[in-house]
């Protein structure tokens, strides 16, 4: 190997290194996979959720689990769970919950943590796929997430890597909503808030059990929020915007 051939393959070590499954799936893509995000795009432009008012606003709670925090530098999403919230309930039968594909599975950690098992991610189905069908079931909603930096960096994350087209959807907080009602409350976890609003989670750190307690998080503090005379996204924007 002459030396431009040796300085070419150093080149690219680190990025063989950091490569993983969503790498893989780049050249995979099923145009109309890509049309249909980007037709959901367009339409999302046309939107204004923050003047819909809060007793019409429908919208799509999700979580995910994944093997770190931290996606550019290789952590993967391991499943996605999903649940609509439509006038004010959350639609339990009306669910998305997915494992994805993965070769290398779960550290011991997060195995122990989720219950995620290698082998049933050798079974699940591709990321570009659950990406389709996930895609498919929110549509155009606003998502909902707890802690939601998490889901944002990796849903950004692996639109681009596996469809090439930035992801659009807006990502909701539920710390939006609970800064207000509770604001002298120093509460943080999932836990945390579902003991202090006496809500169930039936299997923590299991994506769509983890999207439903949320759900039920998000509808009570749009019950609050309500009664302290907010009407819609557009209120509690203009009312945290004061108060920075």
């Amino acid at each position: 190997m002459n030396m431009i051939g040796m300085m070419q393959f150093l080149r690219q070590i680190p990025e063989k290194l950091r490569s993983n499954s969503y790498s893989s799936l780049a050249n995979q893509n099923v145009p109309s996979n890509i049309a249909f995000v980007r037709q959901l795009q367009r339409e999302m432009k046309k939107q204004d959720v923050l003047e819909v008012p809060f007793a019409n606003l429908n919208v799509v709670v999700f979580d995910i689990e994944t093997t770190g925090f931290h996606p550019n530098n290789g952590d993967e999403i391991l499943s996605i769970g999903a649940v609509k919230v439509q006038e004010g309930k959350v639609l339990e039968k009306d669910a998305f919950y997915s494992l994805i594909h993965n070769e290398k599975g779960p550290s011991d950690q997060i195995q122990a943590l989720t219950g995620i098992l290698k082998t049933d991610l050798l079974m699940a189905p591709p990321l570009d796929r659950v990406l389709n069908d996930f895609f498919q079931f929110v549509k155009s909603d606003p998502l909902i997430a707890h802690h939601a930096n998490h889901e944002r960096s990796f849903m950004q994350h692996v639109t681009w890597s596996v469809l090439k087209t930035r992801f659009e959807h807006r990502v909701i907080d539920t710390s939006f909503l609970t800064k207000i009602n509770e604001a002298n409350l120093n509460v943080v976890t999932l836990d945390a808030w579902c003991y202090h609003y006496g809500i169930q989670i039936k299997k923590r750190h299991h994506a769509l059990h983890d999207a439903i307690a949320t759900a039920n998080l998000w509808v009570e503090s749009v019950r609050l929020i309500e009664e302290k005379g907010f009407h819609s996204l557009r209120d509690v924007y203009s009312y945290l915007a004061t108060q920075k």
